[in-house]
């Protein structure tokens, strides 16, 4: 796939890049996601998508590897943030077998992972059916992809 970052900032009021991730937005803690936010998006924007991916999971699956803790998408162009645990856009699968959101929470023992909260600006707005695996969106996107950019917060279990 030809993704290559883009000038598209992305932040959040919960933690800041590379930080710690609060435990409220983790499976140890209440589990919502948290709020982000995005500006300068690229020019033509009309809709984006929200993925969160640990990379250092230890995990294999499907010919990928790591832990898909978020897939959204549908969202509207208009939008440049996300309240903390978002009813906006449409969800789909995330590696724990449900949809929607699942926070981080890495295997006991396993030292601090990295989660990689990814925004998608698309040059058209998507209507997606719920439930697409990560794959599965990148698809469908990847055609329509003007840019894209990522805040990374870190957690550790106790």
């Amino acid at each position: 796939m030809t993704f290559a970052l883009s000038s598209m900032q992305v932040t959040s009021l919960a933690f800041a890049d590379h930080q710690a991730i609060p435990a409220k937005h983790t499976g140890e803690g209440e589990d919502v996601s948290p709020a982000l936010a995005w500006q300068y998006a690229p020019e033509g924007t009309q809709g984006f998508a929200v993925i969160c991916h640990d990379p250092d999971a230890p995990l294999v699956k499907d010919g990928s590897y790591g832990f898909v803790h978020w897939v959204l998408y549908n969202l509207s162009g208009d939008i440049q943030e996300l309240t903390e645990k978002t009813a906006a856009g449409t969800v789909g699968a995330n590696d724990k077998g449900g949809t929607g959101y699942c926070g981080p929470m890495p295997p006991e023992g396993h030292g601090k992972h990295l989660y990689y909260f990814w925004v998608l600006a698309l040059d058209h707005q998507t209507s997606l059916p719920e439930g697409l695996t990560l794959a599965e969106l990148l698809k469908e996107v990847e055609p329509h992809l003007l840019g894209m950019n990522r805040l990374v917060g870190t957690y550790q279990r106790d």
